[in-house]
C-alpha cells in the first residue's frame, strides 16, 4: 500500500541500504584483487541477471517488451553496461574511499540533465547543490593520500565518467521508460542488456581474466551481485512503489558517508583533509539537490 510520508521502518530500511551500497565500493576493491575488473562487472551482472530472471518468472511477469520499450531498454543497458566499466576499472585504480564520492556526484548529472532534457526547473537550492558538488570534487583531487601514485587519478577519471554515465542512465529512463514499464523491467533491462556490453570490452581490454581468486574475492563478488545488485535494488524498488521519491532520494548523501567509513575501516584507506572536505562538501550537495520543500498545509 502507498504511503504519503517515510514511516519509521521505511527509514530503517533505506538507511540499510545506503550503507549496503557505501560498502559495495570496498567489496568490489576487494573482488577485483582476484578478477580483472571488465570481468568481474561482467560476473556481477550476469549473477544479478539470473536471480532477476527467476524472481521475475517466480511472480509470473513478463520479462521482455515486443515494442520500442525493449529498444530503450537496450539503450538503458548500453549507458548501465558502460557505467560499471568505468566503475570497476575505476575501483582497480584509486581509492575506494575516493570513489564512493566521486561516483555520488550522479545526482548533479541528474539536476543538470532533467533541466536540459526534461524540462524540469533547476532552482536555487539546487544550484547551491551543484556548486557545493564542484568544491567536494575539487577538494578530492587535491586530497591526495599517503599511497598516492598517477595511476589514482586515472581511476578517478573513470569514476567521474562512471558518474556521468549513471546520471545519463537516470534521465533516460525518466525520459523514455518510467510509468511505461514495470520497476522490474527496468532493472531486468538494466542488467540483461548491460552482459554483451560488458563482454565485448572484456574482448578488448582484457587478455587475463582470473586473477589471484581466493575466499574474499569470491565473497565480494557474491556480495555485489546478489546482495547489491539484486537484493538491494529489488528492495529499493519496492519502496520507490511505497514512498514518495522525494523522501528516498534526499538520503542518497549518506551512501558516500558509508563508502568513505567502509573504505577506511575495512582497507586501511587513509582519509585525508581534502577527502573529509570532499565528503562534506559532495554529501551536503546531494541533499540540496533532492530536497523538496514541503507543502504549505501538509502535515
Amino acid at each position: 500500500m502507498a504511503k504519503e510520508h517515510l514511516d519509521l521502518k521505511g527509514f530503517f530500511i533505506l538507511l540499510c541500504l545506503t550503507m549496503l551500497w557505501g560498502l559495495n565500493y570496498t567489496a568490489v576493491k576487494i573482488s577485483n584483487s582476484g578478477f580483472a575488473p571488465i570481468f568481474n562487472s561482467f560476473l556481477r551482472s550476469s549473477i544479478a541477471s539470473a536471480f532477476g530472471i527467476m524472481y521475475c518468472l517466480s511472480i509470473k511477469e513478463r520479462l521482455f517488451h515486443r515494442d520500442i520499450r525493449l529498444f530503450h531498454g537496450f539503450m538503458v543497458g548500453l549507458l548501465f553496461g558502460l557505467e560499471f566499466v568505468c566503475i570497476y576499472l575505476g575501483l582497480f585504480y584509486t581509492d575506494a574511499t575516493r570513489a564512493g564520492i566521486l561516483l555520488n556526484c550522479s545526482p548533479f548529472v541528474v539536476a543538470i540533465g532533467a533541466y536540459l532534457f526534461l524540462k524540469e526547473k533547476l532552482n536555487i537550492t539546487k544550484i547551491a547543490g551543484l556548486v557545493l558538488a564542484f568544491i567536494g570534487v575539487y577538494s578530492v583531487f587535491q586530497g591526495k593520500p599517503r599511497t598516492w601514485k598517477p595511476s589514482m587519478l586515472l581511476g578517478d577519471l573513470f569514476g567521474l565518467a562512471a558518474a556521468v554515465l549513471w546520471g545519463a542512465t537516470t534521465v533516460y529512463i525518466k525520459k523514455y521508460l518510467a510509468e511505461r514499464v514495470h520497476p522490474i523491467h527496468t532493472f531486468l533491462y538494466q542488467l540483461v542488456f548491460s552482459i554483451p556490453v560488458i563482454f565485448i570490452c572484456v574482448l578488448i581490454f582484457e587478455s587475463s581474466w582470473i586473477l589471484n581468486v581466493s575466499v574474499p574475492a569470491i565473497l565480494a563478488l557474491v556480495y555485489s551481485s546478489v546482495i547489491v545488485a539484486f537484493a538491494s535494488y529489488l528492495m529499493w524498488f519496492k519502496l520507490i512503489h511505497t514512498y514518495p521519491v522525494s523522501e528516498l532520494t534526499v538520503f542518497n548523501f549518506l551512501t558516500p558517508v558509508f563508502g568513505v567509513i567502509c573504505g577506511a575501516l575495512f582497507l586501511g584507506e587513509q582519509l585525508t583533509t581534502g577527502l573529509i572536505m570532499g565528503l562534506l562538501l559532495v554529501s551536503g550537495g546531494i541533499y540540496l539537490t533532492n530536497y523538496r520543500k514541503k507543502s504549505v498545509g501538509k502535515p
